[in-house]
């Protein structure tokens, strides 16, 4: 082969590339089956061709224009009309080649959509592997005609003969790949000459491409890889862990944001730390195409196939125990300024049956409980913080520049504030929180019972450690005897909105719930089982929580942003609840005190979590979504003691407890 290519002879990397161009070459006959294949084949030739050209010259030799142009071609099936008559809309190819086919086509597009990061990053092992996928379907369809049945059984064949690739390709991904590919465009990315952004193999708009200049000259850089890093860190110190026997980080990052990367890899360099950069996130090319395959291994999900996946793992993992051991943890960049998205609900897409939710759930669990055992959750830590993106608008900078002052406030401050609330919020032997001015929740939350007051308390006093920015009061409930309403007129959680949210709570799980995304109540309740509950029938209320952080909120008034704020900064700006499992979820048993006054946080546990010793498959929920209520839609929050005092935390959304007067300076300021 080697020789070959010295003498000028194109040689592809990917072995069964040929079997490909002659799928791409088939005679239909006029059989809509075989022209799915044809166009899958013809789309993957091209791209697969690439592979070999894609070096340093290549970026070179074409302009930005040009491959800018091959980029959006590369991805053209998917954006805006195109994707009406995609192969990767369940929706139109179950019309062309009727459900069962139509499903399995779609499914086959969306595994083998894979191929093209793939083909950036020459990972040709993985490529040939999801070729001989398409490969091996033609050849039955050209023998056995549209049948669907056989397609399965090929599909679920193939998806346990890649589980131990992509289990190694997990582990290596997570914790030891630190000469990435990624790392690589990092390390090379050159701020004046933008072309470095194609060799992702990402979708690229104009998003990522002013995301890039704007801090190529940006002063702030150094300032938000100190904040992120320092914020990591001291997490580690806070909860009283070791990071000196750790030695590589992973850190997820966008596209554009590749001066920012430099930095904190010389930031974590301090502390012997190697970033693993191997994931990267960008604009997605089109989300109503990810919403329509979130549940694609419905067509060969099962209760064997969640055992062999879990025995590869394990096995996987044992491999590569030892550099699992050095993995600290994960430092995650958020962003906002996307237009919300409201996904369209469709029957054609796959869905999991009941029984296959309910095996999906517990193998989650279990792989879990696996990952825990070689990557300790009581060794390791995390860090979020998040910024805009130029999509935001025409005050992109000016957002920025308000976002640097929220993620860099004064955690000291914070800290010695919030002591003050927990002071009081401790007395109660519930919380009442009640809403306002359109919004309807009106629910109490049970506490735990603190026996030592001088040296236990209910809630962890929270600044910009794990999640920057500042800062929040957060406590595990007690699930019997909370009761009540939790409303929203409108909120976005995970990006989806959600119009007229309610959520009944009796004995702390969600007993009734309902929105107005739709006209039809069974569509509204059908929307949040899918995209709130699953796969969960109802959730706990695993947190209760009351952030601080007037200015974040003051600043999203000022620019018109709270709808499309991370969680991350919206659940400091009021109240939250959370549904699903506890902050504390798989790490209980660890001991946790706040620095400030040294008590012992003892609310770690609830009746959910506390059946991990009895039966661990049904002890988490695997979910976790905070839900806020804005400061201006909120009555009151109070602490009612056990002989039915009331404490006034919050009044007509402002802090009234001795010591946070300062809390409401920002408000006083916007008037």
């Amino acid at each position: 082969m080697d020789i070959l290519r010295k003498v000028g002879y194109k040689v592809s990397n990917i072995s069964n590339l040929q079997q490909v161009k002659e799928v791409s070459l088939i005679n239909t006959n006029d059989k809509k089956y075989l022209a799915f294949f044809k166009q899958m084949g013809e789309k993957l030739y091209h791209v697969c061709s690439l592979e070999e050209k894609l070096n340093d010259e290549y970026f070179k030799e074409k302009d930005f224009d040009e491959l800018l142009k091959e980029n959006h071609e590369i991805y053209s099936d998917l954006v805006g009309d195109n994707y009406n008559t995609s192969y990767g809309n369940p929706d139109y190819v179950v019309k062309e080649l009727g459900k069962e086919m139509g499903q399995v086509a779609t499914y086959l597009y969306n595994r083998l959509q894979g191929v093209i990061s793939l083909v950036f990053s020459h990972k040709t092992e993985k490529i040939e592997k999801l070729l001989q996928l398409l490969i091996d379907s033609y050849a039955y369809v050209a023998k056995c005609g549209d049948n669907a049945n056989g397609l399965m059984e090929i599909i679920r064949d193939f998806e346990v003969s890649i589980l131990d690739m992509e289990a190694e390709e997990k582990i290596n991904n997570i914790a030891l790949d630190t000469k990435s590919y990624y790392r690589s465009i990092v390390d090379e990315a050159n701020p004046a000459d933008l072309r470095y952004l194609f060799k992702y193999g990402k979708y690229i708009t104009d998003n990522e491409i002013k995301t890039a200049k704007f801090l190529s000259t940006c002063k702030d850089v150094n300032r938000i890889a100190y904040t992120m890093v320092k914020g990591y860190m001291d997490s580690f110190i806070r909860e009283k862990k070791d990071y000196t026997i750790k030695s590589t980080v992973m850190v997820i990052y966008y596209i554009g944001q590749e001066a920012i990367m430099r930095e904190v890899i010389k930031e974590f360099g301090k502390y012997n730390l190697t970033p693993v950069l191997t994931r990267v996130e960008s604009i997605d090319v089109n989300k109503q195409f990810t919403y329509d395959h979130r549940f694609d291994n419905a067509l060969f999900f099962s209760k064997n196939f969640a055992e062999v996946k879990e025995e590869k793992f394990t096995a996987t993992f044992e491999r590569f125990k030892e550099g699992l051991g050095k993995y600290s943890g994960v430092a995650l960049f958020e962003s906002f300024g996307e237009v919300p998205f409201a996904p369209e609900s469709k029957n054609t897409a796959l869905k999991l049956s009941e029984e296959q939710s309910k095996i999906y759930q517990n193998s989650i669990v279990r792989l879990r409980t696996i990952q825990d055992k070689y990557m300790p959750s009581k060794e390791t830590t995390f860090t979020i913080i998040a910024f805009p993106t130029p999509e935001i608008g025409d005050k992109f900078e000016e957002i920025f520049a308000d976002t640097m002052k929220i993620n860099t406030l004064d955690s000291d401050k914070w800290e010695r504030i919030q002591n003050e609330i927990i002071k009081a919020l401790d007395k109660g032997d519930f919380i009442h929180v009640k809403g306002c001015n359109g919004n309807r929740t009106d629910i109490k939350v049970k506490m735990q019972e603190i026996s030592n007051p001088e040296k236990e308390t209910n809630f962890e006093n929270c600044v910009a450690t794990v999640n920057i920015p500042v800062g929040e009061v957060f406590t595990s409930p007690v699930l019997n005897g909370t009761n009540g309403t939790l409303h929203l007129e409108e909120i976005f959680l995970d990006g989806l909105k959600y119009i007229n949210l309610e959520l009944v709570f009796k004995d702390g799980y969600i007993d009734e719930y309902n929105c107005s995304n739709f006209e039809e109540e069974s569509k509204n309740k059908k929307y949040i089982e899918e995209n709130l509950l699953f796969p969960n029938k109802t959730l706990p209320l695993g947190e209760f929580a009351i952030g601080t952080n007037t200015l974040a909120y003051v600043i999203a008034q000022k620019h018109n942003i709270v709808p499309i704020l991370p969680i991350l900064i919206g659940e400091k700006m009021g109240p939250h609840f959370a549904v699903g499992d506890t902050c504390y979820s798989y790490s209980e048993d660890e001991r946790v005190y706040n620095p400030f006054d040294g008590k012992e946080i003892i609310a770690k546990d609830n009746e959910k979590s506390i059946l991990r010793k009895t039966d661990i498959e049904n002890a988490y929920t695997q979910c976790h979504t905070d839900i806020t209520i804005p400061y201006d839609k909120l009555e009151f929050i109070n602490a009612i003691t056990k002989d039915g005092q009331v404490i006034e935390v919050i009044k007509d959304g402002r802090f009234i407890v001795d010591g946070t007067e300062e809390l409401n300076e920002p408000f006083n300021a916007e008037a």
